[in-house]
């Protein structure tokens, strides 16, 4: 099945990334809100991110206006009934995802593919909330979405080849590049990513190094375009503890648990960048 018209669920930060690559992309979309407040935040959110690729020179006014063409806010699940794909990405929550997708079941047409963009929930809960187990499945994608290239496209036991197969050829057709990931607790990239974050800080922990050396040692050693410590100030310390929470109540393994100093900051509120302070300081701008 080729898909030609997408539905969004949430107009946050990623779900206003997916909305506006799939638009860019010249796919009707249909991105939906659970308020009209936040849906105008949302799309304001899009339209300032193309104003600056075209001020950039990276796309040119037409296809922005075009762009804006494709998108239709809304607040009613009905609205996506005839969307050949519905991606979700609203708060990284099982309970709130099941429930909004148990609704989805009954208001999309059979035929439509279900996908989560989440980054720590296992595919297959969610999953479990539909009738249509077999057409389901994640694309994860990343901040910020019209920028980074990767999709993680995750099939659980259940998911067929054909939908499989369909998910591939819509991730390539907004441009990005897919990566096929079994359905686990992070996948690949978090899987592989979220240990050496919190490595970075027992290593902090046990006097290896400061958050400065440490960051420089991984940029100017490795070649990381920039530090573990200015990574989870960028993601959120907050965001950083409850993936992690996530992946340990799922592995059970020391690699996965947080540390006690990740912990404490995220108590104290030095959640990183949003709120001006984390590993590093940035009330001064």
């Amino acid at each position: 099945m080729s898909v030609e018209k997408v539905g969004v669920l949430g107009c946050g930060l990623m779900g206003s990334g997916i909305a506006e690559v799939c638009a860019r992309a010249g796919l009707p979309t249909v991105v939906r809100e659970v308020e009209q407040g936040l849906l105008d935040q949302g799309m304001a959110r899009i339209e300032k991110s193309l104003g600056k690729a075209v001020d950039k020179g990276k796309l040119a006014a037409e296809d922005r206006d075009a762009t804006l063409g494709k998108l239709q806010g809304t607040t009613s699940i009905d609205d996506l009934a005839d969307c050949d794909l519905v991606i979700e990405a609203i708060v990284e929550n099982l309970e709130e995802k099941c429930r909004t997708f148990a609704a989805l079941d009954e208001a999309v047409k059979e035929t439509a593919l279900f996908a989560s963009n989440t980054s720590s929930l296992t595919i297959t809960e969610i999953a479990m909330a539909t009738t249509r187990t077999s057409r389901f499945l994640g694309l994860h994608f990343f901040n910020p979405v019209p920028v980074m290239k990767l999709v993680e496209v995750v099939r659980t036991l259940m998911t067929t080849d054909q939908a499989f197969a369909d998910a591939r050829a819509f991730v390539e057709r907004i441009g990005k590049q897919p990566v096929a990931c079994q359905d686990n607790s992070g996948f690949i990239v978090n899987r592989l990513l979220v240990p050496y974050l919190l490595d970075a800080i027992r290593a902090h922990e046990q006097g290896v190094g400061s958050v400065e050396d440490i960051d420089r040692s991984m940029t100017l050693g490795c070649g990381y375009p920039m530090g573990p410590f200015t990574l989870l100030d960028f993601v959120g310390l907050d965001t950083t503890y409850y993936i992690a929470n996530i992946m340990f109540e799922e592995y059970r393994e020391k690699r996965f648990a947080p540390p006690p100093l990740l912990k404490q900051m995220v108590l104290a509120g030095r959640l990183g960048r949003k709120s001006g302070r984390g590993f590093y300081d940035y009330s001064a701008g």
